[in-house]
C-alpha cells in the first residue's frame, strides 16, 4: 500500500537544522545530502537515517509486489480462476484513495509518482482478469479483444505518466491558502488515508474466500503477498524507528501516521492467513500427487500376479 510522508522530525525540532532560504530553497546544514535531494527531508541523526532507508525498502517492495502476479497471469492464462475480482477492485480503490490522501496532505513528489505506479499495476491486473475471463469463456480467439486491451493499457499508461506532472504544476501549496481552507483540505486528506486503509483491509477477504472455495492457490503468485508483507512490515518499522529521534510530540506524530499504520499492520496480519493457505493447500496437492504416483506402481504388479496365478 502507499505510505504517507516518510517519518521525520516534528516542525519544532526540524527548524533548528535549517538555515534561512538561499536561492529559493533553505539549506539543510547537517543533513544527509542524498536524502535531501531525493526526498527533500532534512535527516541529521542515525534514527532518522535508518527510518528513511527502511522506508525506501518498503517502497521498493511495494513497487515490485504486483509484477510477479502479472507474469503468473500471463504464463498460465487462468487469472480469472485464481484471483478474486473483489481483491483487485478493493486494491485499486485503496490506491486511488491513498493517492488522493497523498495529494491533499502535500506529500513528496516521489510518493505521488509511486502511488501512480501502484494504480498503473492495478489497472494491468484488472485488464488481465477481464481479458482472460472473456477469452476463456469463448471457444475461439478474438484478436479484437487483444487490441482493445492493448489500447486500454497504452492509454492508461500515457495518462498516468502525465498525471503527476500535471498535478504538481497546477497544485496550490497549502501555505498560500487560508488557514481554515488548509486545515479542511488536510483533514480530507487524512479521511482519504483512513478510507484507503479500509479498502486495503477489505481486499484480502475476497481472496481468502476464493482460495478457501477452490481449496487451492494455484495460479496465484505468492510473491505478490510476500513482497506486500515485507513492504507493510518495513513501513511499520520505519515509523517506530524514528520515534526516539523526535524531540516534539510523539503522540501527534503517531496520530498523523495512524491511518497508514492501521492499514499496513492489518493487511500484514491478513497476509499471514494467505500464507497459511498457500502452505496448507500446497501440502494437499503434493499429498494427492504422491498418491496418484503410487497407484500405477502397484497396479502392474497386481496384474502380473493375477496372470501368474492363471498359468
Amino acid at each position: 500500500m502507499a505510505t504517507a510522508r516518510f517519518p521525520g522530525k516534528s516542525v519544532d525540532s526540524a527548524a533548528s537544522n535549517w538555515t534561512p532560504p538561499v536561492v529559493g530553497r533553505p539549506l539543510c546544514v547537517n543533513g544527509t545530502a542524498w536524502i535531501l535531494n531525493l526526498l527533500e527531508e532534512c535527516v541529521d541523526n542515525n534514527w532518522e537515517y535508518c527510518s528513511v532507508v527502511i522506508g525506501l525498502i518498503s517502497m521498493f517492495c511495494f513497487l515490485l509486489s504486483t509484477l510477479p502476479q502479472v507474469y503468473e497471469a500471463y504464463r498460465n492464462g487462468k487469472v480469472e480462476e485464481a484471483m478474486s475480482l473483489g481483491f483487485l477492485l478493493f486494491l485499486f480503490g485503496g490506491d486511488v484513495t491513498s493517492f488522493a490522501g497523498c495529494y491533499l496532505t502535500s506529500q513528496l513528489p516521489i510518493q505521488v509518482v509511486t502511488v501512480v505506479f501502484y494504480i498503473f499495476t492495478d489497472l494491468i491486473l484488472i485488464s488481465q482478469f477481464l481479458y482472460y475471463k472473456i477469452k476463456n469463456s469463448s471457444n475461439r480467439k478474438r484478436p479484437v479483444l487483444k487490441w482493445i486491451c492493448f489500447t486500454w493499457c497504452g492509454a492508461a499508461t500515457l495518462v498516468l505518466l502525465a498525471l503527476p506532472k500535471l498535478i504538481m504544476d497546477n497544485s496550490t501549496p497549502l501555505d498560500s491558502q487560508s488557514s481554515a481552507t488548509s486545515r479542511s483540505v488536510e483533514i480530507t486528506g487524512y479521511v482519504c488515508g483512513y478510507t484507503a486503509s479500509v479498502f486495503y483491509l477489505c481486499s484480502r477477504f475476497p481472496q481468502l474466500y476464493k482460495n478457501f472455495q477452490r481449496q487451492s492457490t494455484e495460479g496465484t503468485s505468492y510473491l505478490l503477498f510476500a513482497l506486500a508483507m515485507m513492504g507493510n512490515g518495513t513501513y511499520g518499522l520505519s515509523v517506530i524507528v524514528v520515534l526516539p529521534a523526535l524531540r516534539g510530540s510523539k503522540h501527534s506524530f503517531i496520530i498523523k501516521h495512524l491511518a497508514w499504520l492501521i492499514g499496513s499492520m492489518g493487511v500484514l496480519v491478513l497476509d499471514f492467513l494467505v500464507t497459511a493457505q498457500f502452505i496448507i493447500y500446497r501440502k494437499k496437492i503434493s499429498a494427492k500427487s504422491s498418491t496418484l504416483l503410487s497407484v500405477p506402481e502397484v497396479e502392474p504388479l497386481l496384474c502380473e500376479e493375477e496372470e501368474l496365478s492363471v498359468f
